[in-house]
């Protein structure tokens, strides 16, 4: 199976290079699934449903959220009626949070993708309950090999030592174990000793001329005087396409290959072959 994980999508360079490449690379690639994290997409924080649809229009059969998920308040609702739109599996059951953390995807050809997302706590704004448990009960509700026939796990956090523990943990239970949150791709695609694909952050999809996505003299006014300055507004520039491709052994959903994605904008261009 050949898999495809882009990171996360920050405001309209970023919405506009998945509109723009998505659809090419999926045919270019022979994609049976690809999965966007589309946090940041609205103007930089969040999701609405009309991006949403457009991202699904343009060959996503998944997107995941994060620590944003609800900055657009239409995402509580929207996400209760679209089962392709995952939150984090680990919020806190007293929230009540709507939505779900993971769901299995059925394929035309009737192969079944399972998509689990889950947010870490170092360095985190919010305070969740353990991600390794909440991706132990997912991962048990779909068994690589046998029930699905590759998983993937999106790790939303800040911390790297949060991410690659994530990705031991589930070495031999899931196809990739991928980052996302800190909008840098991280050059450590590997496959682990069990078979697990992973890398720890999958790069964000936006303007890397930038900080994180965001224009820079806005951040730079906050770091050099510490004032908290004028509201975060995304840069504008050309948004490149950044994410990971993974081909599986249909046998037992492990991985066989990895290779990073990045396509449009200031990186380097990556498209495997």
């Amino acid at each position: 199976m050949k898999l495809a994980f882009f990171g996360d999508v920050v405001g309209k360079p970023g919405r506009q290079a998945v509109l723009d490449h998505l659809p090419g690379l999926k045919a270019q690639l022979r994609l049976d699934f690809a999965v966007v994290n589309a946090e940041n997409s609205a103007g930089g924080f969040g999701l609405t449903s009309a991006i949403a649809e457009e991202f699904f229009a343009a060959g996503a059969d998944c997107l995941t959220l994060g620590d944003h998920a609800w900055d657009q308040r239409e995402a509580l609702t929207y996400i209760e009626r679209e089962p392709r739109l995952l939150r984090p599996a680990n919020y806190p059951p007293a929230a009540q949070a709507p939505g779900r953390g993971a769901h299995l995807f059925s394929l035309p050809d009737g192969r079944r993708v399972g998509v689990v997302q889950v947010q870490g706590n170092v360095f985190m704004r919010q305070a969740m309950p353990c991600p390794f448990a909440a991706v132990d009960e997912a991962l048990d509700s779909m068994p690589l090999g046998s029930v699905a026939d590759a998983i993937i796990v999106d790790m939303h956090c800040e911390a790297t030592s949060e991410k690659m523990a994530m990705g031991h943990h589930c070495d031999g239970r899931a196809s990739l174990v991928v980052g996302t949150h800190t909008h840098v791709p991280t050059a450590d695609t590997m496959i682990l000793e069990a078979g697990t694909a992973y890398q720890t952050d999958a790069g964000m999809c936006g303007d890397y001329d930038s900080v994180i996505g965001m224009q820079k003299q806005i951040s730079l006014h906050r770091f050099i005087t510490q004032l908290p300055g004028e509201r975060y507004q995304p840069a504008l520039g050309e948004g490149t396409l950044c994410g990971t491709y993974i081909e599986t052994d249909d046998r037992t959903g492990l991985a066989t290959r990895i290779e990073p994605i990045r396509f449009g904008g200031r990186l380097s261009e990556i498209v495997p072959e």
